[in-house]
């Protein structure tokens, strides 16, 4: 699929320019308490998961102790989040795996990661990049909205999304990119009412034109 027309180097410097201190919000020591922190933070918040992984890690801070650990124990430490019950049950079962495959040690490469339960594309990348520093661009919800609204993207499948993403941004910038992404979405591109008038890229911006060409027609319909 061909790419939509966008100067990526404008877009990317002045991303860079809004959000320098750009990095992963999730709070975390160890490779092993960021992939918690990220299976915890599906339909959740990074703020609630903040809150809630210190008294997990304070008593499950490794994938041996992890393992120990039943579904129960971890649901009534978690239950503040979205799907807490499922979510307990393949932390648990993602820390056996590691424990009795990879020596207690996190995976490092793709296919191991996204082989444990609760584990996708997006949390396997999350861990590569903040954990490993390995380039990736894990595509959540704020990075697959900016991107298709920018236009660096142009896809309704989160997986082609990261695909186009790798072809159009350098790869030494992939998880810096994520990151500005994510921040530019929390704060400017939200998915209701996105704030157009005090965005910085609104002259790239596919999104904003379309709404901008969309408004003219109207305008005129009504004869004003």
């Amino acid at each position: 699929m061909a790419l939509p027309r966008i100067a990526t180097t404008d877009v990317l410097r002045t991303l860079e320019d809004l959000y320098p201190d750009a990095r992963c919000a999730l709070v975390h020591k160890s490779a092993f308490e960021l992939l918690v922190a990220t299976i915890l933070s599906a339909q959740c918040t990074d703020k609630k998961v903040n809150e809630v992984t210190p008294r997990l890690f304070v008593r499950y801070a490794t994938a041996m102790q992890m393992a120990a650990a039943t579904a129960l124990d971890v649901e009534q430490l978690i239950c503040e989040c979205g799907l807490f019950k499922t979510k307990a049950k393949n932390i648990v079962a993602t820390s056996r795996i590691i424990v009795e495959r990879h020596a207690g040690e996190v995976p490092r490469t793709m296919e191991e990661l996204t082989a444990l339960p609760g584990v996708g594309r997006k949390t396997a990348n999350v861990v590569l990049s903040n954990a490993y520093g390995v380039p990736a661009i894990a595509v959540d919800t704020h990075v697959h909205r900016v991107a298709n609204r920018l236009g660096l993207a142009a896809s309704d499948d989160v997986l082609e999304t990261e695909r186009q993403l790798m072809r159009r941004i350098p790869r030494e910038l992939w998880s810096q990119a994520h990151h500005w992404l994510i921040y530019h979405g929390r704060q400017v591109c939200i998915a209701r009412s996105p704030r157009c008038e005090m965005c910085a890229l609104a002259v790239h911006c596919r999104y904003f034109r379309a709404q901008a060409k969309a408004s003219r027609k109207k305008t005129a319909g009504s004869g004003m």
